[in-house]
């Protein structure tokens, strides 16, 4: 049995389709449909129903793929294990942030790159929160607050960010001086996040609304300086603004509680020395001294 052809199953059902299971694999549509043929014509059985919508698991593909799943992690352990010291080899697919990720991930991933030639790095930067088990991620670097899932996270460093408003904002609208105040102003938002500050030792978790939403905090920076409302943001991105006098920090007295930077991966007792190797390689940037990017909560 061909271990490409397992791994192209798995990818099928987890992708649901040739197209995109394709795409993730980086083959054409002819080549999976090849694999998963062979793969069928030898257990003997239907794994998938294939429409013109997509593919669906049949019963027994269904019960197949989580010990073709185990099958495949098992080879590539057992790869891993036989690599001399230090090489990497395969594909590494990450999901990052557009807002920091190409002018601040990107270099200690090309650093990746660098010492393992023969890794194949696919870095997607977006600033939509992505599925990294249904889109086939090996990892995601994200920030800010995680939120509770089943994924698994190491973080790698610190970010700070505080709340801002532009001055012609506050002269209009006035300057919250405590969270409770934050629901009565226009608040500048990815989505429809909850933000939170601290009051001594206590976390004080407020749910503001507003008309204005984008996914980039830069988007975010060019609201806040025009005036729409007041917004949580990086420092990295405020602080030429806060400096110029373009923008105003307020409610300092309830910072908001340090944020983290984390690598993310899907759930699994191994998680892949590719996976390891990076994680180690942010953290050996922090540990040098190197700013970690700040960014919007993503």
């Amino acid at each position: 049995m061909d271990i490409e052809e397992l791994q192209t199953f798995v990818e099928m059902a987890d992708a649901g389709g040739i197209s995109r299971a394709a795409l993730r694999l980086g083959v054409s549509k002819s080549i999976v449909s090849r694999r998963l043929a062979r793969l069928e014509a030898e257990l003997g059985v239907q794994l998938m129903t294939r429409s013109t919508r997509g593919a669906a698991l049949t019963e027994a593909g269904a019960t197949f793929r989580d010990y073709a799943d185990r099958a495949c992690a098992e080879i590539e352990m057992a790869r891993e294990a036989i690599l001399p010291a230090g090489e990497l080899r395969g594909r590494l697919r990450i999901a990052a942030s557009l807002t920091f990720g190409p002018t601040h991930f990107a270099p200690i991933l090309a650093e990746m790159a660098r010492r393992h030639p023969k890794l194949q790095v696919q870095t997607s930067y977006s600033d939509r929160f992505v599925d990294l088990i249904g889109e086939g991620y090996d990892c995601a670097i994200r920030v800010g607050y995680l939120q509770d899932s089943t994924l698994i996270a190491r973080c790698i460093g610190a970010i700070a960010g505080k709340l801002v408003a532009s001055p012609a904002y506050l002269a209009a609208h006035g300057t919250p001086q405590a969270p409770d105040e934050i629901v009565t102003h226009q608040a500048l938002m990815q989505g429809t996040e909850s933000w939170l500050f601290l009051d001594g030792e206590k976390t004080v978790t407020v749910h503001p609304q507003g008309t204005f939403k984008a996914d980039n905090g830069i988007a975010l920076v060019a609201a806040a300086i025009a005036g729409i409302g007041i917004a949580w943001l990086p420092d990295w991105i405020t602080h030429k603004h806060v400096a110029s006098g373009e923008l105003v920090s307020i409610m300092t007295r309830y910072p908001p509680p340090p944020a983290g930077a984390y690598v993310v991966r899907p759930p699994g007792q191994h998680p892949a020395r590719k996976i390891r190797v990076l994680t180690d390689l942010l953290i050996e940037y922090c540990d040098q001294g190197a700013k970690i990017p700040e960014a919007t909560p993503n």
